[in-house]
């Protein structure tokens, strides 16, 4: 494997590199600013980070039909921001490898109807998107459902066959779930490419509890959300300078941060000055996950690219394992 192209799972989309950026806080006001606390998240900026993760060696985008919502963004914002980002990289014809888009469909409780339900929303999805198919579908939860796993696995059947996705794959699924989705899918003779669920230095529980080991033994890819812990293991925050906003994922009292990040911090000097979020992500490539961090402008997606080309030492991982958290599974979690 090289960082020239990497195969998502044993039959996922190729991408250029072991790392993608995620665009949940494109559009979102609540989580990350847009439009209110953080006016420094613009348009612009967005295309900055797009054009900046491009040129860093990642083109895979990770979105969702829910990121972006509120009064300010509504529904599919961040869908919408990618699918200008697109249109300009398009007609700017830009060299390297072409975008690789990731979207999401929630199975509220009330969209229970399938597979219509999956595919009025992959069809809303292409269009707010304005491609001809998403590269990689998944479900987003199965949390929220009044269906069962083999139904939306049948659902996402349905969405590839439909020609609007060309790969499948599953959110916050647990070890279980996935066996049974990669079975049913697998009577369709359609792989399952993902499973995309927390994971980070404070929520090592997918290395822990055997989700990682299942995924592999699958050939199912595993894509890490809130990698850096929505930004807690960047050395950025403290105690006394906490992360604004509804930032939920691996929100643990500092003073059990601190020592990961000052071991970050030490491994980042001696692997030549990499930042302690370079490190955390590095740790997850070695892991074997695909890591997605988010990046408001292009500064933070240039920063995200350094964590590519080079590797931690077995020991140097192990270390990390010593002080890495568990963590545990919240609402709209399985896996």
């Amino acid at each position: 494997m090289t960082e020239e192209s990497f195969r998502l799972g044993s039959a996922g989309p190729t991408i250029r590199s072991p790392m993608g950026m995620g665009l949940w806080s494109w559009g979102d006001a609540m989580t990350w600013g847009y439009g209110s606390y953080d006016p420094a998240l613009t348009s612009a900026t967005m295309k900055g980070a797009y054009s900046a993760c491009l040129a860093g060696g990642c083109n895979l985008f990770d979105t969702a039909e829910s990121y972006g919502g509120g009064l300010w963004g509504g529904w599919g914002a961040s869908e919408r921001f990618l699918a200008a980002c697109l249109k300009d990289s398009e007609q700017e014809a830009q060299p390297g490898p072409a975008p690789v888009v990731v979207s999401k469909y929630i199975p509220l409780p009330w969209r229970i109807r399938e597979p219509c339900s999956t595919l009025n929303a992959l069809q809303a999805t292409v269009k707010r998107l304005d491609v001809d198919a998403v590269d990689l579908y998944l479900i987003h939860s199965p949390a929220a459902t009044f269906n069962s796993i083999k139904t939306l696995a049948s659902s996402l059947a349905a969405a590839v066959d439909s020609t609007q996705a060309r790969h499948v794959g599953v959110s916050n699924y647990s070890a279980q779930e996935v066996r049974e989705t990669h079975r049913v899918l697998a009577e369709r003779g359609i792989p399952l490419a993902a499973n995309q669920v927390e994971f980070s230095l404070l929520h090592a529980l997918p290395d822990r509890g055997g989700l990682l080991d299942t995924c592999n033994e699958l050939g199912v890819g595993l894509m890490a959300y809130s990698p850096l812990a929505m930004g807690r293991l960047t050395g950025k925050y403290s105690a006394t300078n906490k992360p604004r906003g509804a930032r939920r994922f691996g929100d643990v009292p500092f003073d059990q941060i601190q020592p990961l990040v000052d071991l970050l911090s030490s491994l980042g000097q001696v692997h030549g000055g990499k930042t302690p979020a370079q490190v955390a992500l590095n740790w997850l490539i070695c892991k074997g996950a695909v890591p997605i961090p988010g990046a408001k402008n292009a500064d933070q997606a240039k920063a995200n690219t350094g964590a590519l080309g080079w590797r931690l030492s077995s020991g140097d991982v192990e270390e990390l394992d010593g002080l890495a958290l568990e963590g545990r599974l919240k609402f709209g979690q399985h896996g």
